[in-house]
């Protein structure tokens, strides 16, 4: 598969139709029964045209992971805080923009399409899984930054991200993939991350 970047106009054009069209066809009739032609037929191009831009369903399903994933718009870099109270308020930040992003129908949708067919697609269950690490990346970044200044505990283990993710998101995720309850308002939101943050630094407070 081209990488979009390299391609022409028309052609992105065409990758984005593409997409959209196997996006919602996957989630409407799931992968087994979303056929090429459907797709081709939905996004008004030929099965040549299709199968020139993603070699086979399983290239076009990772696609479209792959794309949702990338339009999160999550923090990759951040300053340094410099005391507690402002190290709260970037963890509590941050974590209110990944429940956020990660909660929206479109990527809700992705990460069900992702669980049933990750069997026949192994490369999806890996690029949400990159995307998780990036975010754990991201909270790695804050906590060696707030270690290196004394604002929590310098013998806090190395990795912090999937302890502060636990706190944020608890069962709320398995619970809107379950169907069980809407994803979260705005107030919940940030009462949620702003918890987690407090959390987070009372586990690692400086001893």
């Amino acid at each position: 598969m081209n990488d979009q970047s390299e391609l022409p106009s028309g052609a992105r054009s065409m990758r984005e139709r593409i997409l959209q069209a196997a996006m919602d066809t996957f989630i409407e009739l799931g992968y087994a029964d979303a056929s090429t032609l459907k797709i081709a037929t939905r996004a008004q191009v030929s099965k040549r045209e299709l199968y020139a831009l993603f070699g086979t369903k399983q290239s076009m399903l990772a696609a479209c992971i792959a794309d949702r994933v990338g339009r999160m718009r999550l923090p990759t870099r951040l300053a340094a805080p410099s005391e507690r109270n402002e190290l709260a308020s970037m963890l509590a930040k941050l974590g209110a923009a990944v429940l956020r992003e990660v909660t929206q129908p479109g990527v809700v949708a992705v990460f069900r399409l992702a669980i049933m067919e990750a069997h026949r697609a192994p490369e999806v269950a890996a690029t949400l899984a990159s995307a998780r690490q990036s975010v754990r990346d991201v909270v790695r970044q804050i906590a060696e930054q707030a270690r290196a200044s004394g604002l929590i505990d310098k013998r806090a283990p190395g990795d912090m991200g999937g302890r502060f993710l636990a706190l944020l998101w608890d069962d709320l995720m398995l619970s809107i993939l379950l169907r069980q309850r809407e994803a979260p308002a705005t107030t919940e939101i940030n009462r949620r991350a702003k918890r987690a943050a407090e959390e987070f630094l009372r586990l690692y407070a400086p001893q």
